[in-house]
């Protein structure tokens, strides 16, 4: 599985562990990308997982790589779909649906995790009743803290923002409420100097 160990930062950057079975209840799976293998270790830790689980994927670049290994678990219900917005629908209504004790899981991608747990608090589900586990890419949601747009997949620091054009400096500030980290112009006293991009945590 590709994992990544995050160094140690500042409190308001997440922490993530590995997904663990939490008895005969029902589950809401949520994964993107290299997120399959944290599910499929996860149900196949607990035979009562897959068959209570409303599992939905998202593959993005890693196609059809992941989605036999998902099917092959036979969960309750299984959805793969091409994008979080595509999937976000189906989200909430699992969510609106919920019964006392479903357990959430979160898997995957920096970004995955963070806008599912906007919709999962929203929905009053208790902080205890999540589980994250990070893999695959390190590319991080960054908002700019000047213009507020959201730039997704940052994978270098500094950054361009996508939307206003400065220069971000990458922050380990982390917005749950937005589900994204912080980006603060670099060049701000001194326009134009600014150096050379570098992939994040090289």
């Amino acid at each position: 599985m590709s994992k990544f160990q995050f160094p140690e930062s500042i409190k308001s950057r997440p922490v993530y562990g590995t997904l663990e079975p939490r008895g005969d209840v029902a589950y809401l799976l949520v994964a993107d990308a290299e997120g399959a293998e944290a599910i499929y270790d996860l149900a196949t830790a607990g035979a009562h997982v897959a068959r209570n689980a409303h599992i939905i994927y998202l593959p993005n670049e890693t196609g059809d790589k992941y989605t036999g290994m998902l099917q092959a678990l036979n969960p309750a219900q299984l959805y793969i779909g091409p994008s979080y917005e595509a999937a976000l629908s189906r989200i909430q209504r699992v969510l609106s649906n919920a019964r006392m004790g479903l357990q959430v899981c979160l898997s995957g991608t920096e970004g995955l995790m963070g806008k599912a747990l906007i919709e999962v608090s929203a929905a009053g589900i208790p902080h205890s009743a999540v589980q994250f586990e990070h893999s695959g890419s390190v590319a991080r949601r960054m908002q700019c803290v000047h213009c507020k747009g959201i730039t997704e997949n940052v994978s270098t620091d500094p950054f361009v923002c996508s939307h206003c054009g400065l220069n971000l400096f990458v922050r380990d500030h982390y917005s749950r409420r937005l589900a994204a980290f912080q980006g603060v112009c670099i060049d701000a006293e001194d326009p134009g100097n600014v150096p050379d991009p570098v992939e994040l945590y090289s």
